[in-house]
């Protein structure tokens, strides 16, 4: 009979043994599934990030020119030539030495 018993403990162990190592290997194997999932959404965000960057990096090169054309016709417009274009065009007037010519109606 004391055989009998010490066999039934030991099954009893051994199946116990088993059982946690399930046990632990689900967890692991949980962990691993969580943690390629997360990789996985990190790296879509990744891409993400990297396209909205050159967007921006392209936006940014586009209103540097922006600022360069706008820096050159700031000195345009303190010229002599622009101030006689804005003259003839809105104001109508002409230099001395020019003929206006219209067309008859």
């Amino acid at each position: 009979m004391r055989s009998y018993g010490r066999t039934r403990r030991m099954h009893r162990e051994k199946w116990a043994n088993r059982m946690a190592i399930l046990g632990i290997t689900l967890v692991v194997f949980c962990l691993a599934v969580a943690i390629n999932t997360k990789g996985s959404d990190l790296r879509r965000s990744d891409r993400e990030y990297a396209a909205r960057e050159e967007d921006l990096r392209k936006q940014v090169e586009a209103e540097e020119e922006r600022a360069r054309e706008l820096e050159e016709y700031k000195i345009y417009v303190k010229t002599k030539q622009y101030a006689e274009e804005v003259a003839k065009e809105k104001l109508g007037l002409v230099n001395p030495d020019e003929i206006l010519l219209k067309p008859a109606q």
